[in-house]
């Protein structure tokens, strides 16, 4: 079958399409032909060596986070799934990946494909959804009335994170450029701050919660909007130390990590705030209420442009390009 895969960390042109064999699933796994498969920006980062001591790879290794597709194949003790299943799933931090022509996908970490949508639109979800589901009802427990600042809302995360933000009932704030202004104002997004004429920390006050999504000092001009006992739930960074205790890294990762968290933490403590680093797990579970959220309606898929499998390299370089309205998708068939 035909895989994109890379060889090599941190080396230029080590990514590219290789024919590899067709995996068989264990007893717990379904085998998956892949229709389409949803490109996330570590996608672009893993390749480059970013995050070579905290995910693990038997090189060459395929890309790819997020599919949808159709169930071929089950493992012996599979019970949630059968052959002829249109399917979708989140492999990320599974060692495997999804840019291939079949896929493994433990039983767990899938879940039926909502009806309403095509494997395209499936396959731009299941990191952006869980990603989002898992910071804002699980890390923040956002509540109805509440604030939340979501930064560069027209992106994979934000144009999903601002539909479920206003689903659980928030209020929701969030920049983007001038052309992008009515993309997340028809997602539902309250107040809008156009990042190319103000400043979002000049304009924005009496906030409960923030999404960090946005490299740089954005997390740091974040502290200013919000209230004392509010959270910021980076997914850039900095790492903290509660993060590489929960993955049962080395005392010293531990350590290291707790270190280049240490100025936003002292900083976020002196504002009274709760500032915590999350890392989205697969959760086929989640993904299956998500799915129901899509079914009714509650929330759409956001598409900004979908290349052939053969243009997959070439995905991936438009998506790192970072001008993206929603998600970039790589369909196989």
């Amino acid at each position: 079958m035909r895989s994109l895969v890379f060889k090599r960390y941190g080396k230029p042109g080590q990514v590219m399409l290789a024919d590899t064999p067709q995996p068989t699933p264990k007893p717990t796994e379904i085998l998956v032909q892949v229709h389409a498969a949803g490109l996330n920006p570590i996608d672009n980062m893993i390749p480059k060596g970013t995050f070579k001591p905290i995910l693990r790879f038997d090189l060459p290794a395929t890309l790819g986070s997020d599919l949808a597709g159709v169930v071929v194949e089950v493992g012996s003790r599979v019970t949630r799934f059968k052959p002829g299943d249109a399917v979708f799933a989140s492999l990320f931090d599974l060692g495997t990946g999804a840019l291939a022509e079949f896929a493994l996908v433990p039983e767990d970490a899938a879940a039926l494909k909502p009806p309403n949508l095509d494997f395209v639109q499936a396959a731009s979800i299941p990191m952006v959804g869980l990603t989002s589901w898992q910071a804002l009802k699980e890390r923040a427990r956002l509540k109805p009335g509440q604030k939340l600042f979501i930064p560069a809302g027209a992106g994979g995360i934000g144009t999903f994170a601002i539909q479920l933000a206003k689903y659980l009932g928030a209020k929701v704030g969030t920049t983007t450029s001038t052309g992008n202004v009515d993309l997340v104002r028809s997602l539902g997004a309250d107040e809008v701050v156009d990042y190319k004429k103000q400043e979002f920390e000049d304009v924005l006050r009496d906030y409960d919660a923030v999404l960090g999504t946005v490299r740089g000092d954005a997390i740091e001009k974040s502290l200013r909007i919000l209230k004392p006992g509010s959270t910021v739930v980076s997914l850039v960074g900095p790492l903290d130390a509660a993060f590489a205790r929960a993955r049962r890294l080395n005392i010293f990762m531990v350590f290291l990590f707790g270190l280049m968290s240490r100025k936003i933490m002292r900083r976020a403590g002196k504002c009274g705030v709760a500032y915590s680093f999350l890392f989205v797990r697969p959760d086929g579970r989640q993904l299956a209420e998500i799915g129901e959220l899509l079914k009714a309606g509650h929330i759409r898929p956001v598409i900004d442009k979908v290349f052939p499998f053969e243009q997959a390299k070439e995905a991936l370089a438009y998506l790192d390009k970072g001008r993206a309205k929603g998600k970039v998708v790589v369909q196989m068939k």
